[in-house]
């Protein structure tokens, strides 16, 4: 017990690791607030810099852009209704209108404070349940990942805003863009219209700066003249009542976040996704209708996506298996420096586990106070004229895009993205659900050939294996009960039950 007291401690008490959990944390925020600069970039460069060093320095240096950047991509996605990161696409839908409304800095406040919540009890549950959690995220087929994308892709009406056909369009579009490319299986082409430019197909990340950043800024050429709002920074730390009010929702929504970041190749943007449908149908008086500025549509996602990362970290550890890309990078820092990762790493070095326990809660920590300042500085750029701010998100969305790959046919792509966006928002479309289909279409077409050849290619046996495992049964009538509730038999079935 004192051992790992110990290992907890260590990054807290070694001066030179404090300093590389702080300056990691940092640079996180930064790195992910920036769209088209990814953690899982940031972190995968940071192994070319730190394979000489000690294991424990790499680490607290890694664990610290990973906490700051997954809250990072939230601020560019409250002030300018741009992610800077997928598990931030949620979070603007309500963000962006609380900015609109000039209360940015209660906005980043809030998400800064439930952010912090979200990936403590994210870190708690990690250091208390990790071996069960990997069990139980080792019980999971391929059909059961299959049934988590449906499930996924049925949540469309939660980002549809008003209009259900909107969203189920918006959403098969954002499948189809993701499945361009070499198909995974045959290595033929897939809908590349005999382009070898769309070979590789297109980053999702393109797709997501060209329909956020670029059909942003198109989009606000209609009000160049329009008086910037002046935003609330005078109070940006939320009262400890408003704290205690939204506490029940953000232990709620931490506990999804852990356990959808704990089924390996997931992450925060399926999370946070869960969490906001769950606070949709959980939350009976919201402050505001979700999607014009709900606190509850802020809260829930940002708890989620934090809390995943401590999810993420439960296969990684015990298993051996990523919960996401980030902790993939990350396995691979751990085998550079002669670890194993797997069910072996907790006998063998378990220091290495209470260590990344330990050093996670602090990042944490480094969060609250790093998230709490410069808030002032970030809100400014809200009140900048129109004028001088969308050629400003023009020329950041360029850069963002061209330093994915290095590849102006991507620019190109993400231009033309923006003017697809721009024309989809005149006409009421929404731009999650085309993010949400890009990010999930691929994932269902793996599975489902995944689970296809289980099963013997047979559709018979695919289904039959449906109703035949428990996990399986669970996650099936999950999806029909979420059916039932998206058509017109959710009214039939409530009227039956009042009269019975």
């Amino acid at each position: 017990m004192s051992d790992t007291f110990s290992y907890f401690l260590m990054a807290w008490l070694d001066p030179q690791l404090l300093l590389l959990t702080a300056l990691g944390t940092l640079a996180g925020i930064y790195v992910g607030a920036i769209p088209g600069l990814s953690v899982t970039m940031a972190v995968s460069i940071l192994i070319s810099f730190t394979f000489a060093w000690d294991i424990n320095n790499a680490l607290a240096l890694m664990v610290g852009i990973y906490v700051g950047g997954v809250y990072g991509g939230s601020r560019t996605a409250i002030l300018l209704n741009i992610p800077g990161a997928p598990s931030a696409v949620v979070t603007a839908l309500d963000g962006y209108p609380l900015a609109q409304r000039g209360e940015a800095g209660r906005a980043i406040g809030l998400s800064t404070v439930m952010s912090v919540i979200g990936g403590l009890l994210g870190t708690l549950v990690l250091a208390g349940t990790a071996p069960y959690l990997a069990d139980m995220a080792l019980e999971f087929a391929s059909r059961d990942y299959f049934l988590i994308a449906v499930l996924g892709l049925l949540l469309v009406s939660t980002l549809s805003g008003k209009s259900l056909a909107r969203g189920i369009f918006s959403v098969a579009l954002g499948a189809t863009i993701g499945l361009i490319g070499m198909d995974q299986v045959t290595a033929q082409p897939r809908l590349t219209m005999g382009s070898m430019q769309l070979m590789g197909g297109i980053h999702y990340v393109v797709v997501m700066i060209g329909l956020f950043g670029a059909a942003e800024a198109f989009y606000q050429l209609h009000n160049l003249n329009k008086v910037p709002i002046k935003q609330k920074v005078d109070k940006i730390i939320p009262p400890l009542s408003m704290v205690l009010k939204f506490l029940p929702l953000s232990v709620r929504t931490s506990l999804i976040g852990v356990i959808v970041g704990a089924l390996p190749g997931t992450g925060g943007d399926i999370a946070s996704l869960f969490a906001y449908d769950h606070a949709k149908r959980s939350v009976k008086h919201p402050s505001r209708p979700f999607g014009e500025g709900a606190y509850e549509g802020l809260v829930a996602p940002e708890t989620a996506n934090n809390a995943a990362v401590g999810g993420a970290y439960v296969p990684m550890l015990t298993l051996g298996m990523p919960g996401d890309a980030v902790t993939a990078v990350i396995i691979g820092a751990l085998v550079i420096h002669g670890l194993n990762p797997g069910p072996m790493l907790m006998v063998e070095t378990p220091h290495i586990f209470w260590f990344t326990v330990g050093n996670l809660a602090l990042a944490n920590l480094f969060l609250l106070f790093f998230g709490l300042t410069g808030i002032k500085v970030f809100t400014k750029v809200v009140e900048v004229p129109k004028a001088i701010l969308i050629p400003l998100i023009l020329v950041l969305c360029v850069v963002g895009t061209y330093s994915i790959n290095s590849s102006m046919m991507e620019v190109y792509w993400m231009l033309g993205f923006g003017i697809l966006g721009y024309w989809l928002k005149v006409f009421g479309f929404q731009m999650g659900p085309i993010i949400l289909g890009v990010i999930l279409g691929p994932l269902l077409d793996e599975t489902y050939r995944q689970a296809m050849s289980s099963e013997g290619e047979s559709l018979g046996g695919f289904l039959l294996a449906l109703v035949s495992n428990p996990l399986s049964i669970v996650l099936t009538s999950v999806i029909v009960l979420v059916l039932l509730s998206q058509t017109p038999a959710k009214s039939w079935l409530l009227a039956r039950t009042r009269r019975s």
